[in-house]
């Protein structure tokens, strides 16, 4: 992946808290275990205040059983600066999975939402994965809660699930106002060394890609501290979702 620098400041670098989804929650043990406290990323969520949905209408991640988008790097391929085309296609699917963790001390048994995400290159199939979301209500934060992997060979790097080898929930897209600098785990399954994590670097912009010309749409930056030039930029855009991975861009959406 392409390495580059955000040009926006990290606005709550010399906290130990950051504001999330309405709530003041403490910078984490995680980040320190990694890096310095500078670059410190949110881990606690309130969860206990959650009623977990497997459907939700966050305008940015919309949980939409039966909802399905076409991506691919077409331009990238057209422009000379990729080797080979790469196509992805992710589903809502009508499935269910109970996913079931301790946090706080606290049982939580979340019948999550299956989303597909299948990959392909050059006609060929790359990796087929399984991620496990739900919304919390009210607040629409969506909570992703693991993710079954397979690859072409067999094997299934990063697979994890919420309440297996002390793994948790992070947050995959937060509900309320968009914060710029907000920072966050999207999962934290150490022992399966996924790790990713968010931070919110953009808003307020338009965005133009085969499926149409969007509004509204915000840029998320996301990382790992288990390898510090990894850097994948992703936009959604506000009523659509992912709009944009890297040099993959939203071709279709059905229905």
């Amino acid at each position: 992946m392409n390495t580059t620098v955000s040009k926006f400041p990290l606005m709550f670098s010399a906290l130990f808290s950051i504001i999330l989804c309405g709530f003041l929650v403490p910078g984490g043990v995680l980040a320190k275990n990694y890096e310095d406290k500078k670059v410190e990323f949110t881990e606690r969520f309130p969860f206990a205040e959650c009623t977990f949905l497997n459907e939700g209408s966050n305008p940015y991640f919309p949980l939409v059983v039966g909802r399905e988008l076409n991506y691919d790097n077409m331009q990238c391929v057209n422009d000379g600066e990729c080797d080979e085309l790469e196509e992805l296609t992710i589903t809502v699917t009508n499935q269910t999975e109970m996913i079931s963790f301790m946090y706080d001390g606290s049982i939580y048994n979340v019948l999550a939402r299956v989303v597909e995400e299948y990959e392909e290159a050059d006609g060929e199939f790359v990796e087929r994965s399984l991620n496990f979301f739900a919304e919390c209500q009210g607040t629409q934060d969506v909570i992703y809660l693991g993710e079954n992997v397979e690859l072409a060979d067999g094997s299934n790097p990063g697979q994890w699930r919420a309440g297996v080898d002390n793994a948790l929930p992070g947050i995959i897209f937060p509900g309320g106002a968009f914060l710029l600098g907000a920072r966050y785990f999207q999962e934290i399954a150490p022992n399966a060394e996924a790790l990713d994590r968010a931070e919110h670097v953009e808003m307020g912009l338009e965005i133009t890609v085969p499926a149409g010309t969007f509004q509204n749409c915000v840029k998320i930056d996301e990382t790992t501290p288990l390898d510090k030039h990894e850097l994948s930029e992703k936009w959604y855009c506000h009523g659509v979702g992912l709009v944009k991975d890297n040099d993959l861009e939203l071709r279709t959406i059905a229905p």
